[in-house]
């Protein structure tokens, strides 16, 4: 018999989307492929110099399980340059990616039936996270005309007994939108009643026409999830770090031995290049993806879809579909299928999401255009 634990997680819709949309490309269909949040930008060239080194160094045994002192002390240094606030490099916990650090995180900090306030929509993984160590997810209603953003007073009213954590994303996926100063400060405001404030901060440096935020310039209250995936198109090198109030170091750190090890050691010496020595390979990505966030948002206004607010952070566009749809899983399937583009079904993201529909802008501007000719001639 499968445990309920394995037997109870839901799929990750958009790798559902996204392995059907592989096989139609195998079968010999061109599929534009919208749907996943991976740059499809190469990894800079002194990251993999980097990590090369490393390796023919030696660097390929075990590490300390909360990560090289070196990459530590970079992730401080940068917090400290970027946001003005000052990290002892013993609080940070180096993993393979940050889902990892999200279950060691939620391990550690929730007990069977101890609550997580989520917005709704969120990203997919993190209530199937918070239930696989028997967490509660609380969802709170989130909305287009505010830009996807928590209206505080909503959290508020569900705090209870049992509630650990309010989780933030900014910038969001699937939104693309950030969080206002304003509202981090109140949100930051709410751990007086005991609470903590998960932040998701992957998507720091993604950023156009705006300023991203730290949670950790509003509250010490706080975890922080960051990683190396997303700004410095590294999703296959597996490494991101949690930054934890310190007296959940030692926990989460007996968890990292027994669970994980440690990151890879030349992975990390990656790292250590990505923070120190890619900045103007990152400067130039992220220019190009808000050209191609400019070219996007008007060509979805023009097919039909709606978008109230305009977004400025990650590579993501969360239009509102319901001119076509109210079922955003058979639309998606539908526009893969019929006009061979993959885009994600907002109900991979909470019942706040049906409706609308995820586009990622991580491809090529010819690409992009190439879909968008095929929505517009099927769609319109």
């Amino acid at each position: 018999m499968i445990a309920r634990r394995g037997d109870r997680i839901p799929p990750f819709i958009v790798m559902e989307i996204l392995e059907k949309a592989l096989q139609m490309g195998r079968e010999g269909h061109d599929v534009i492929h919208m749907e996943v949040g991976e740059p499809d930008f190469d990894t800079p060239r002194c990251v993999k110099e980097a990590a090369y080194r490393a390796m023919l160094e030696g660097e390929t045994h075990y590490t300390h399980s909360l990560g090289l002192h070196e990459l530590r002390e970079a992730i401080s240094h940068h917090y400290s340059g970027k946001y003005n606030v000052e990290i002892d490099p013993g609080r940070i916990i180096v993993t393979s990616g940050s889902s990892p650090a999200m279950l060691l995180l939620f391990a550690a900090l929730l007990d069977p039936g101890d609550e997580v306030i989520l917005s709704d929509p969120c990203y997919a993984c993190y209530p199937n996270i918070v239930e696989f160590v028997d967490g509660q997810p609380i969802e709170v209603p989130v909305f287009e005309e505010d830009a996807f953003q928590y209206r505080p007073r909503d959290i508020e009213r569900c705090l209870g007994p049992r509630t650990r954590a309010i989780m933030i994303n900014s910038p969001s996926n699937p939104t693309g939108n950030l969080l206002e100063p304003e509202v981090m400060e109140e949100i930051a405001a709410l751990t007086g009643y005991g609470q903590y404030v998960v932040s998701d901060e992957i998507y720091h440096g993604l950023v156009y026409e705006s300023v991203e935020h730290s949670i950790l310039e509003f509250t010490d209250r706080a975890f922080v999830l960051g990683g190396f995936s997303k700004l410095y198109a590294m999703t296959g090198w597996r490494l991101g770090y949690l930054i934890a109030p310190e007296e959940f170091v030692r926990p989460i750190q007996k968890m990292q031995q027994n669970l994980f090890i440690s990151a890879n050691a030349f992975v990390q010496r990656a790292g250590i290049s990505a923070l120190s020595e890619a900045g103007e390979e990152v400067a130039a990505m992220v220019r190009t993806y808000d050209e191609r966030r400019r070219f996007l948002l008007p060509r979805l206004r023009e097919v039909g879809f709606g978008v109230a607010v305009e977004p400025h952070g990650a590579f993501y566009i969360l239009a509102n579909a319901r001119r076509f749809t109210d079922d955003s899983y058979a639309f998606a399937m539908e526009l893969l299928e019929k006009a061979c583009v993959a885009v994600t079904p907002g109900i991979d993201f909470g019942n706040g999401g049906e409706g609308y529909i995820r586009f990622s802008y991580a491809n090529h501007l010819d690409n992009l255009a190439e879909g968008m000719r095929r929505l517009e001639k099927y769609l319109v």
